[in-house]
């Protein structure tokens, strides 16, 4: 049954009328014999279309469709991912997923990954959208094995400026979690002016994005050097570039390394709450911290950075 979506341009009686979606899909990676196949079971509007192997049959693609192109208040879509003993999939979207405004109810998009020992996984969906008056959360959760790999990117625009809808109301929340290793949470609330127009927060800027990579065990020497020497040739094409120390330098002791690097190739660092005492706050190349307990001169040189 399909009702009346708020997407751009709707009437506010409309919305209030909305039909909402509850939709939910499992995928599951599995290795037989050389092909990694996709097995998916779904419920409501999400399913991924044919599997394809443009990269041979070792690397499955998959596009994850939602027809009802967007959520308002009260959809909620689960995915679960569970990737099999050495399957390589890789995931993403036709187009954005777009959070449209809401009566005052949450839209969920609930992601959970979970991959065996020898999995890859690669998570490239386009960009999330939040229109003005979307109240949205974000969610995504990842378990790996020993030996698991994961690739992972999020992007998210906040309001279409340039069509003159900026992001006026409404609110914006996120979490990414790998248990026990790494959680990134927090909200981002249109009336919180400092927050998107202050000089330690947005400055403005109407978009953001985060990319990862995990692994579940050490990674070889091999690999290690070749993403090294690309590091080195980013590092040497870059006209201002900054090094952004978080807390792991102090979890694995590498307070000395951060030191050295800064100093052989010259390059000013910006330390995280976390990283206070990673870095001498009297060396030269010291830029001390960003955000609202930070300076000026961290934000600019982070936000000029290439």
């Amino acid at each position: 049954m399909v009702g009346p979506r708020c997407g751009p341009g709707a009437a506010d009686p409309a919305c209030s009328n909305v039909m909402v979606w509850h939709a939910k899909l499992q995928l599951d990676y599995r290795r037989e014999r050389t092909r990694t196949v996709a097995r998916h079971q779904h419920e409501g509007p999400l399913r991924i279309l044919q599997s394809l192997y443009p990269e041979g049959d070792t690397v499955c693609h998959n596009v994850l469709v939602h027809p009802p192109g967007g959520l308002v208040g009260g959809d909620r879509l689960d995915l679960s991912i569970r990737a099999g003993e050495d399957t390589h999939g890789l995931i993403t979207t036709p187009g954005a997923t777009r959070f449209y405004r809401s009566d005052g109810q949450l839209a969920i998009q609930n992601t959970r990954i979970v991959m065996a020992p020898g999995a890859r996984l690669e998570w490239l969906p386009m960009e999330n959208i939040c229109h003005t008056g979307c109240y949205a959360d974000n969610r995504l959760e990842l378990r790996l094995a020993p030996g698991g790999e994961f690739m992972g990117l999020d992007v998210t625009a906040l309001g279409l400026p340039h069509a003159g809808q900026s992001f006026a109301k409404g609110r914006f929340l996120q979490h990414f979690e790998i248990p026990g290793v790494w959680l990134e949470h927090g909200g981002i609330d249109a009336s919180d002016h400092r927050l998107l127009q202050g000089p330690a927060g947005l400055s403005g800027r109407a978009c953001l994005g985060t990319f990862f990579f995990v692994a579940g065990s050490p990674i070889g020497r091999e690999r290690r050097d070749a993403a090294l020497e690309l590091a080195r040739a980013l590092i040497l094409a870059a006209e201002r570039p900054v090094i952004y120390a978080g807390g792991g330098i102090l979890k694995a002791r590498a307070a000395e390394a951060l030191r050295e690097l800064a100093e052989l190739t010259d390059i000013r660092v910006v330390t995280t709450l976390m990283a206070r005492g990673a870095f001498p706050d009297d060396h030269p190349l010291c830029l001390g911290m960003p955000g609202m307990h930070g300076n000026y001169t961290a934000v600019t040189a982070m936000q000029q950075s290439d």
